[in-house]
């Protein structure tokens, strides 16, 4: 038991170790010494856990991708407002960016040119189809504005947080996954998204702190 609880805290110091070199460097140039060297572990323990570079991406981005399943959650009920729950998911997806480094790896990963053209489309695509499916519940809810399809809000809504968070990553001022942040994109966007008569029940601020990540 207690060799097995040591090799899962290497296991989850190399991951951490991992996400950190590859969003401050990136895939190609990470090397596997600088990784080991982070987690403070050798390079035959980390080989013991994972054989190449490759499979740590995968493991950041398996990690990552929990993560996402666990801000997103369930769909809400019918009862419950599926536009709230958009803008509360938001946030936290944000807020968990802009403090999880194996978060933002993830991501990272997903967009680093050098990993192949496939690679690391798991995660995006979790997240544009959670998106997607709360705006089709909306949708059935009568809550989106006439002539708003459910496919084009998605692509606006993950087009703008991918962007705060690429901006963030890039050091292009600070703040760009902050609430403040967040909710200045939902003030412009709930307006033409949602029916007007949907306007005065939902808020540009997260009403839910277990997805705001607060």
């Amino acid at each position: 038991m207690v060799k097995q609880e040591r090799a899962l805290r290497t296991r989850r110091a190399l991951v951490r170790a991992a996400a950190e070199v590859f969003a401050e460097e990136g895939f190609a140039p990470a090397s596997l010494t600088a990784i080991s060297r982070r987690a403070g572990v050798s390079n035959g323990a980390l080989h013991f856990h994972f054989p190449n570079k490759k499979a740590l991406a995968r493991a950041v981005e398996e990690e990552a991708l929990e993560t996402v399943r666990g801000i997103t959650g369930r769909m809400p009920d019918e009862e419950g407002s599926a536009l709230q729950m958009l803008v509360d998911v938001t946030h936290g997806l944000a807020s968990r960016l802009a403090e999880d480094v194996v978060l933002r790896a993830g991501f990272g990963l997903g967009r680093d040119p050098s990993r192949g053209r496939n690679a690391g489309s798991e995660l995006r695509l979790e997240w544009w189809k959670w998106v997607e499916e709360c705006l089709r519940r909306a949708e059935r809810q009568g809550l989106l504005a006439g002539g708003v399809s459910a496919e084009g809000a998605a692509r606006a809504v993950v087009a703008a947080l991918v962007g705060f968070e690429v901006l963030e990553a890039g050091g292009g001022g600070k703040g760009w996954l902050s609430e403040r942040s967040v909710s200045g994109f939902w003030e412009l966007m709930l307006p033409r998204l949602a029916e007007r008569h949907a306007l005065a029940s939902v808020t540009s601020t997260p009403t839910r702190r277990d997805h705001a990540g607060a």
